[in-house]
């Protein structure tokens, strides 16, 4: 109010209302160009999927306990904005996922009262995505974008899930499994880590696959390049496959169902107020510890000198006074 810039409250529950979609949440808005969060990961999660519709800019206020994707306290919080009005924040762009599915996702009657768990309704499924007629073979492209995961899991306890994994259109194992994860290197983080796949830097393009309790030897995670797909089919007898976008149900899938994930036109604006210390925050984060057999080694590696010419094109941290 004291710059003049206008804010609006987001409140994607609105009590018993229908939640709407990503498009309908921006609009309601008046098309926001920043997009602040306070909460933790999940809380940046939905402002994200927001800001990514129109490509405005996010800034997650970290009152959560993780904080992979959160930038700021809420003591920052005034000097983040004024730095965002005075074009001093750095934008950090992520890569993110849409999907192409062989039918429009779909929720089965009674899932809503089922899955809110007194949190209020869930997210409809994804529409078609506008301009994109359904072509023969390649299914219908979504209007929907994942900043962390697509998931593909078991509906029921006792129904297995069965899904065949196809990377760049090639058949690599077919799954008895619990469920399979596609992420994104941003993703690479959360569900995927926990089920024991690699941490990828997000500042790379990549589209991550990891099957969670897998009935096969083959149980590893395969990290694909950004111009492969990764598409799973519903095979003739498993049992049916819930699909979550960034840990938000959106359809349910029948054998013989199709979805490809493959990176997205668009990409997530992120707000940094610096540049991003990502393995600093992977060791406080997760509270990495030294191996007890290990000499102390120092925060940083960075000489005060010049940096060479073989080296100029390299991430490297700020110059910082010697310990």
């Amino acid at each position: 109010a004291a710059r003049g810039i206008s804010c609006t409250e987001i409140d994607v529950w609105r009590g018993e209302h229908p939640r709407r979609s990503a498009q309908e949440e921006s609009a309601a808005a008046g098309h926001p160009d920043l997009i602040v969060t306070f909460g933790g990961d999940g809380t940046f999660l939905r402002g994200a999927r927001i800001a990514a519709k129109d490509g405005a800019a996010a800034l997650g206020v970290n009152v959560g306990r993780v904080g992979f994707l959160t930038e700021i306290t809420p003591d920052d919080v005034r000097g983040a904005l004024d730095a965002v009005e005075a074009g001093r924040a750095t934008v950090e762009e992520r890569m993110m996922l849409t999907l192409r599915a062989s039918r429009p996702l779909d929720m089965p009657a009674g899932m809503d009262a089922l899955l809110r768990y007194g949190r209020g309704p869930v997210l409809p499924a994804p529409k078609i995505r506008p301009g994109s007629p359904e072509e023969v073979g390649w299914g219908v492209a979504l209007d929907v974008t994942a900043l962390n995961d697509v998931v593909f899991e078991k509906l029921a306890r006792d129904r297995q899930a069965g899904l065949a994994v196809y990377v760049a259109g090639q058949l690599l194992a077919s799954y008895s499994a619990d469920a399979i994860i596609v992420a994104t290197p941003t993703g690479s983080t959360a569900y995927s880590f926990a089920a024991g796949g690699p941490v990828v830097s997000p500042h790379m393009d990549a589209v991550v696959f990891t099957p969670v309790a897998p009935h096969i030897a083959f149980d590893r995670t395969v990290v694909a390049a950004v111009d492969e797909a990764v598409a799973i089919r519903v095979l003739p007898h498993s049992g049916r496959v819930a699909v979550s976008i960034d840990g938000q149900l959106r359809g349910v899938l029948e054998p013989g169902d199709w979805v490809a994930a493959y990176r997205a036109p668009a990409r997530l604006r992120l707000v940094r107020m610096r540049p991003t210390e990502f393995y600093h925050r992977l060791r406080d984060r997760f509270r990495l510890a030294d191996s007890p057999a290990a000499d102390p080694a120092p925060p940083f590696y960075r000489p005060r000198s010049p940096v060479p010419e073989d080296l100029a094109h390299l991430r490297l941290p700020p110059p910082q006074d010697a310990p």
